[in-house]
């Protein structure tokens, strides 16, 4: 056998071992992350839940959901360990920082039109139609009782 053919061997056995080697480091990161847990911590679940951590066993966290509400989840189920300013901010809205030098969007979008010179533009048509004038015909309105594609009822389209 000529090196070659071992060639894509080669590749591919060191692509799983970069694999695997990368997989093991997360592993290592989310045990560490999961061991640095304190009771009162903030804590995200895999599912999504924000909860904080009331006590810690050795495979399992009672996590306390709502004031009085605990649940107790393995601990392979702990997501990310938030700091208190992330929980605070997610879970109660808080912001630890009001002074923010970005510009604030407003609720509504009345504030972003011109409200000083109603007079000088017209209003633009937002495709409501108004009603028809009574010496306009209307094209578009069936006449009687007829239905508008000339079809009676129990007839088939087929031709």
């Amino acid at each position: 056998m000529n090196l070659v053919t071992l060639l894509p061997f080669i590749v591919l056995i060191g692509a799983m071992f970069l694999m695997t080697r990368s997989a093991k480091k997360k592993q290592q990161a989310a045990a560490q992350m999961r061991d640095h847990m304190t009771p009162g911590t903030g804590v995200r679940t895999i599912g999504g839940m924000y909860a904080t951590v009331k006590e810690i066993g050795d495979d399992t966290v009672t996590l306390e959901v709502a004031p009085g509400v605990h649940a107790i989840f393995a601990k392979n189920a702990i997501g990310a360990v938030l700091d208190d300013e992330e929980y605070n901010r997610i879970v109660h809205g808080q912001a630890a920082d009001l002074t923010i030098d970005t510009p604030v969007v407003p609720d509504d979008a009345s504030s972003l039109t011109q409200s000083g010179t109603e007079g000088d533009a017209p209003k633009l048509d937002m495709g409501k139609k108004d009603a028809p004038q009574a010496d306009e015909p209307q094209a578009d309105a069936p006449k009687g009782d007829e239905p508008k594609d000339g079809k009676a009822d129990g007839e088939a389209g087929a031709k």
